[in-house]
């Protein structure tokens, strides 16, 4: 289902005018258009299949470099995102770690930041994200083990109530054998380490 763009302005149009202005003052004129094309991006995961950035796999054993198969965890840092928080409709914006450990298949790394953008154009809280993120992996992958850390700002909370303008926000989602906090303290510690 896409965004239904002529609605959205339409409801700007309204709530310029609830909130007491003009919307035909040359400032606020093409407002609703803005807002609605805005929102058409901001939303465009609503609908869209997460799973489809995951579905052409990599064999790790037949692939074509089989003296490569990993170990260990493949891990993708600083995926940048953002989204839309469901309870203030106001944007938060951060990065997803993501990392998995590979069993048979793997995907490309361009997939990741696909899955990534995909559900967070939907209305979200961070909380569900990691976790939509973290299933899809271990629902779509043959992965012994998924672990999605997001480190986020959030509008609702640097510009609401009392305006925590460095506060950010980190959650965990973890799957198979990364559950364990223990299991996955190599990783979070690779998060924090230095690319010099």
């Amino acid at each position: 289902m896409a965004v239904d763009r002529e609605r959205i302005a339409a409801l700007v149009q309204d709530l310029l005018v609830a909130i007491g202005e003009d919307p035909e003052r040359p400032g606020l004129r093409m407002t609703p258009q803005r807002v609605a094309d805005a929102y058409g991006e901001f939303f465009s995961g609503v609908g869209e299949d997460a799973a489809a950035p995951l579905a052409h796999t990599i064999s790790v054993a037949r692939g074509p470099a089989p003296e490569t198969v990993p170990s260990g965890a493949v891990m993708l840092r600083d995926i940048r995102f953002r989204s839309v928080c469901e309870h203030h409709l106001l944007p938060f914006r951060g990065h997803a770690h993501i990392a998995y450990l590979p069993g048979e298949q793997v995907v490309g790394l361009g997939a990741l930041p696909k899955l990534v953008e995909i559900l967070a154009s939907r209305p979200q809280v961070q909380e569900r994200l990691g976790e939509q993120i973290a299933d899809t992996i271990a629902a779509s992958l043959d992965a012994r083990g998924v672990l999605v850390v997001l480190d986020a700002m959030h509008e609702c909370v640097t510009m609401r109530g009392d305006q925590q303008s460095d506060a950010s926000t980190v959650t965990i989602a973890a799957r198979g054998d990364l559950s364990e906090p223990a299991a996955r303290a190599e990783l979070i510690a690779l998060l924090g380490a230095s690319r010099e």
